[in-house]
């Protein structure tokens, strides 16, 4: 039976706290870079906090505290401007920024990367009554244009930054997308924490337990209200059964989505001084263009008077391929060019992404197969078998490693996926994809699952998450990520 969700606490309790279900050892810090999506959590809960327009006083003090960058500097031959108002959300590495005890803590190891690791594209549409959110990949694989004495050249998206800072970042989210980038706003992830504490806690629910090691995130299956450190593992989780920056992002999608519900139903954008808190919060570490001011906040904030989560839709750019490699950048992303192009164009003519949601028929499944990695090794003597097999589960999003291998044995009479007890679930799921093959627990084989194709092979089945905020092109509507 679901946990009901913690009480809100007293402003005194609102600091992060150990979980209740017990202290765990802190864990050596790792040297690893961390994901920090939150930070675009952080800055649009600017925007919807704005939507209070609560006075022009309060406003005006959140602007003259937001330091002032200038991304569309000199900036040529740019995409057309549509309907709506298209804002770049970027999340930049701050772990210089906080203490030594925080980072212990929250495992928050390694050096700073100087990079984006969290890119979104947020349209507020022309009507100022619906907020479309997609989510581009980290490591996309992307193409920086050529100017100012500098040649075109792949990249993966997230490292524009580190090439170019804001300027160069939103002028290859342009050139990938074809949307006209109005204003752009980077946040830093400390100010993450305190924004979710000061709000009294975001209210998520789980079907299955979540745990990850590398965080230290633990929870069970039910409802929760995460105060800021739990807060911080939930959305930097991405080793949960095998999985990737794809379920991280529709986690943190799924969170957005609960700080959205909480800013509008709790009263807190009807209280002047609750919203002067929060926005205290929230500006210790954002940037924005210098276009993006007091006026535009508040011709915002009254557009947007009754947002709610049914307003918002989320989904993450449609994906091909998982692990594209490219000489001197290793494995990127690969976007589904065909799908990818429908959707933002969907953005530039101020059309709801919901029209999206695909309607082909397939097999429900519990773990959707952008989530699973698999390595395909052919047990026949018929040549080609093993690549067939790969690239049929690779259409149909499963993550293959693209170089299937033969088998020790070549006479495997009956198909065989092979994997880790700890992935049981992911493993039912490709098996899905596969009639008639047998499931086959191997201890210690790790996050990759093993399809050794057997004579009895016949056909790849698509196959489809059941849970609607898992999918890497699926279309999630806010009042269906956050508990009902």
């Amino acid at each position: 039976m679901p946990t009901p969700p913690r009480q809100s606490p007293s402003p005194a309790q609102r600091r992060p706290q150990p979980s209740r279900r017990g202290a765990r050892p802190v864990a050596p810090v790792r040297r690893k870079r961390p994901r920090w999506a939150m930070r675009a959590v952080t800055t649009l809960s600017v925007v919807v906090l704005a939507s209070a327009g609560i006075g022009h006083a309060v406003v005006t003090s959140l602007d003259a505290k937001i330091e002032r960058v200038d991304p569309f500097k000199d900036m040529k031959n740019r995409p057309q401007a549509g309907t709506g108002m298209n804002v770049l959300l970027v999340g930049t590495d701050g772990r210089d920024r906080i203490s030594e005890e925080e980072r212990r803590k929250y495992r928050l190891g390694g050096a700073p990367c100087h990079c984006t690791d969290t890119i979104m594209i947020v349209h507020i549409s022309g009507d100022r009554e619906r907020a479309s959110v997609v989510s581009l990949p980290r490591d996309s694989y992307a193409e920086v244009p050529a100017g100012e004495g500098r040649e075109a050249h792949p990249i993966k998206i997230n490292a524009a930054y580190a090439e170019g800072g804001p300027n160069l970042t939103v002028r290859t989210v342009e050139h990938m997308t074809h949307v006209k980038i109005d204003h752009y706003l980077e946040v830093d992830f400390t100010s993450f924490m305190k924004t979710v504490d000061v709000v009294g806690g975001v209210q998520i629910c789980t079907a299955k337990p979540l745990k990850d090691s590398y965080t230290g995130l633990d929870l069970p299956a039910g409802t929760h209200r995460l105060m800021g450190g739990e807060a911080l593992q939930y959305v930097r989780a991405r080793h949960i059964d095998g999985g990737s920056d794809l379920g991280r992002m529709q986690r943190q999608q799924r969170f957005m989505a609960g700080l959205i519900s909480r800013a509008t139903s709790s009263g807190i954008l009807l209280n002047p001084m609750r919203f002067r808190d929060v926005t205290r919060a929230v500006l210790g570490s954002v940037r924005a263009d210098k276009g993006f001011g007091t006026g535009e906040l508040l011709d915002l904030g009254r557009a947007m008077r009754n947002f709610s989560p049914s307003s918002s839709e989320f989904t993450t750019v449609p994906i091909r391929q998982m692990s594209y490699t490219v000489k001197g950048l290793g494995s990127t992303v690969k976007w589904d060019t065909a799908k990818a192009d429908r959707l933002f164009r969907a953005l530039r003519e101020d059309q709801p992404l919901a029209a999206q949601r695909a309607r082909t028929k397939a097999v429900p499944v519990e773990v959707a197969p952008q989530e699973i990695r698999v390595q395909v090794e052919n047990g026949t003597q018929t040549e080609g078998l093993g690549k067939r097999v790969d690239a049929a589960l690779a259409a149909t999003g499963f993550r293959t490693t693209g170089r299937p291998v033969d088998a020790t044995g070549r006479t495997v009479p009956r198909t065989v996926v092979a994997h880790d007890p700890r992935w049981d679930r992911s493993a039912k799921s490709l098996a899905a994809a596969l009639p008639g093959s047998e499931l086959r627990p191997v201890k210690g084989l790790g996050p990759t699952l093993k399809v050794i194709v057997g004579a009895d092979f016949k056909r790849v089945l698509k196959v489809r998450s059941e849970d609607p905020t898992q999918g890497e092109s699926i279309v999630v509507r806010g009042d269906e990520a956050v508990c009902s």
